[in-house]
């Protein structure tokens, strides 16, 4: 139990420190929103509790195929932001898209015998 609270509070505390930083500067906050730290964290906690590296190869793989997806809420995000539709209808939408567009990327990466 107490591992899987530090787990959160580590998680959630660099989330926080990253949304604080964007505040300041959103040069460095992108960067660091950009810096695969989610899935750096999912390796090694992964690592920890099950020692397994194929189980961690498999998840790199995964987020490299579902990397690409992905940018298409990057993508439309700040487009529909810039055409004045408010933030929370430009975010459903790009949210939208976006999970449309890793159910295709799923559909054809199938379709080449590729699965993740």
């Amino acid at each position: 139990m107490w591992y899987y609270l530090f787990k959160v509070v580590v998680t959630s505390i660099i989330i926080v420190i990253i949304s604080e930083i964007s505040k300041r500067s959103s040069l460095i906050g992108s960067i660091l929103a950009s810096i695969p730290l989610i899935s750096f964290l999912a390796f090694i906690w992964l690592y920890i509790e099950t020692k397994d590296v194929s189980k961690i190869a498999e998840l790199s793989t995964g987020i490299f195929w579902l990397v690409i997806p992905s940018l298409s809420f990057f993508i439309l995000f700040p487009y529909l932001l810039k055409k004045n539709l408010s933030f929370y209808l430009s975010m459903t939408i790009a949210a939208i898209v976006m999970i449309i567009s890793y159910f295709l990327m799923i559909y054809v990466l199938k379709k080449f015998g590729i699965k993740i």
